[in-house]
């Protein structure tokens, strides 16, 4: 056991943990952070998506301790300061891009990672980056269309429609 120091959603916590703890585990299971998801344990679904120092990154392919003094952001932690839905969020309700919400956290995460790069992705661009996450009950249909308005563009009828 070690001590982890990291700041989480703009808090510092710190906690011990194995060597051989998951990130997605350490925020599940010791921060009790349990909205990133684990879905596969096999790196395929993108379900527990988090950011550290700013990256995109599947919290079940890092070690707890890889993020010793990192900054880690959660789905917890993209809502507005006053609790309410951040514009990513609300794009993703207002358009129905979810729908049994497994997916969502890692979803929302993975297009706001996007959305940093590259504030006005394509449909394209969109699919290129969704790559890493799957969804087994929306078609990615209204994913793509709640990115696209949250990134304040027009909702085009997309090509696979």
């Amino acid at each position: 056991m070690a001590a982890v120091t990291m700041v989480v959603n703009g808090n510092s916590v710190s906690a011990e943990a194995e060597g051989r703890t998951l990130l997605v585990e350490f925020l599940r299971e010791t921060l009790h952070l349990t909205g990133t998801h684990v879905g596969c344990d096999t790196s395929q679904c993108g379900a527990c998506v988090v950011h550290v120092s700013g990256k995109a990154v599947k919290a079940c392919t890092m070690f707890a301790q890889e993020a010793e003094g990192a900054e880690v952001a959660t789905i917890e932690g993209m809502a507005e300061p006053d609790g309410s839905l951040s514009r990513l969020q609300q794009a993703f309700q207002d358009h129905h891009g979810l729908q049994c919400g497994f997916c969502t956290p890692g979803m929302i995460m993975s297009a706001a990672a996007l959305l940093r790069e590259n504030p006005k992705p394509d449909e394209a661009e969109i699919r290129a980056y969704l790559e890493g996450n799957i969804c087994r009950c929306t078609g990615y249909h209204n994913i793509i269309r709640a990115i696209m308005a949250a990134s304040g563009q027009e909702l085009p009828q997309l090509a696979s429609q």
